[in-house]
């Protein structure tokens, strides 16, 4: 029953796969409720940290799995990482709402993404990013009345978020997005705190 209810939400997850969002104009003029850099998260060794850890750089919030067609990713991400590391951090929150595809402990997410992909950027505990136990790091995420106009969940494993230096959420992208997507690497240049 469950394989044949995931199935329709999978076809919706590819349409949307390729989504981009941005604010645009609007964040000129964007109120902002609460702060992202009040947030906090726990990370997979079980420290709590807070976002303003991250203040002055761009972020990239991503929800990361391990046994999705997307995985692979984790790859392109560590490199974008790597290579922007002074001006840009890169946040993974392991998700096991997709057709369960991230059913791995904490130890276990850390070991696969230590060995098989070398990340080194920051992952956290695995967490809710829709539903009546969102985490509220995604709460902000996607709500309009906190991060002042985004409404965007993600559909699928890796969708991502782009935060400014000043802590404004300022784009949405699909799964298929990748660090060399040229409309990511047009919001990475045009997006300047």
């Amino acid at each position: 029953m469950g394989f044949v209810i995931g199935i329709p939400a999978f076809l919706t997850s590819c349409i949307k796969s390729s989504k981009v969002a941005a604010a645009g104009d609007k964040l000129k003029s964007v109120m902002v409720n609460s702060s992202f850099y009040n947030l906090e998260a726990t990370s997979l060794d079980g420290r709590t940290v807070s976002m303003s850890a991250y203040k002055g750089k761009k972020i990239v919030v991503l929800n990361v799995a391990s046994k999705c067609g997307y995985t692979p990713q984790y790859a392109d991400w560590q490199a974008f990482y790597e290579q922007n590391r002074d001006s840009i951090v890169v946040l993974g929150f392991p998700c096991n709402q997709f057709l369960g595809q991230e059913p791995g402990t904490s130890a276990e997410i850390a070991e696969f993404c230590t060995s098989q992909y070398g990340v080194t950027f920051p992952v956290f505990e695995k967490v809710n990013v829709k539903g009546a136990d969102q985490h509220p790091v995604y709460k902000w995420l996607t709500s309009p009345a906190e991060n002042g106009w985004n409404s965007d969940e993600p559909s699928w494993n890796f969708c991502k978020y782009l935060i400014d230096e000043k802590g404004r959420l300022t784009h949405f992208f699909g799964s298929k997005i990748k660090p060399d997507h040229p409309a990511f690497v047009s919001a990475i240049k045009e997006t300047k705190g």
